[in-house]
């Protein structure tokens, strides 16, 4: 089997994988990238980019939905089983429904076509700098965080259960958790929660990551007693944390 290349090493441009089956817009995304020196491959399908990452990691994709072989959905559901990097969904379907499902299977941004190319390009570099500050925030000595009978492995994004199950998390519902487990006992806002500034009244994006957490912490999601919501100011971890 073939060693996975990252190219997160040191000396490499940023990778951004583009997967959308519109040649034009593919262009216009790849030259604007190109333009703030990140490195590009590009793919108009979903079995090519499934294919390819499991020789290549980049650090971060950007997916269309209406692709011809595969729903765009259930490629970001993939992406984030076969690599841990961030996913920010490019798309005409501008509906409701389809930006929660997005945001539910663990994409860190949603934009709808038409897009501005250096509003893309910003949102592109928000999200890598989200996970680099998550990144450095778990030294390496501290990969593991327990709480509440619960642990988490940060390395690799996998949640143990108290039954000994495990829990694959996406990188945003990931970077969530570990912000709560790096202060717990205190409000976090939303803005903390997410790494941005200045964050849209509007943006739910936070609320449906958590509540994809509570789902699988605690056992009446409607109630919680793990991760509480603080109304008007955000939301606290009621649990003590040890790591490891």
């Amino acid at each position: 089997m073939s060693a996975i290349v990252s190219e997160t090493a040191p000396g490499h441009w940023p990778m951004i994988f583009i997967i959308d089956d519109d040649e034009a817009i593919a262009r216009i995304v790849e030259r604007s990238l190109k333009e703030f020196e990140f490195s590009v491959e590009s793919f108009r399908d979903g079995t090519s980019v499934l294919r390819r990452l499991q020789v290549k990691r980049p650090d971060l994709c950007i997916v269309d939905l209406g692709l011809p072989d595969i729903d765009g959905l259930e490629l970001v559901r993939k992406i984030n089983e076969l690599a841990n990097c961030g996913v920010l969904i490019l798309t005409g379907r501008g509906q409701t429904i389809d930006r929660v499902m997005g945001l539910e299977l663990g994409a860190d941004d949603y934009v709808v076509k038409p897009f501005e190319p250096r509003e893309l390009v910003a949102r592109v570099r928000s999200i890598l700098r989200r996970r680099r500050v998550g990144d450095a925030a778990v030294p390496s000595q501290r990969r593991y965080a327990s709480f509440s009978s619960w642990a988490l492995d940060c390395a690799a994004n996998i949640l143990h259960s108290p039954d000994g199950s495990e829990h694959i998390l996406g990188t945003a519902e990931a970077m969530v958790l570990r912000a709560f487990l790096q202060r717990p006992h205190q409000i976090l806002t939303r803005e903390q929660l997410i790494g941005q500034r200045d964050l849209s009244p509007l943006d739910r994006s936070i609320d449906v990551r958590i509540s994809r957490i509570r789902r699988k912490l605690e056992v009446d999601p409607q109630n919680p007693k793990i991760i509480k919501t603080v109304y008007g100011a955000g939301y606290m971890l009621m649990a003590a944390v040890t790591w490891s």
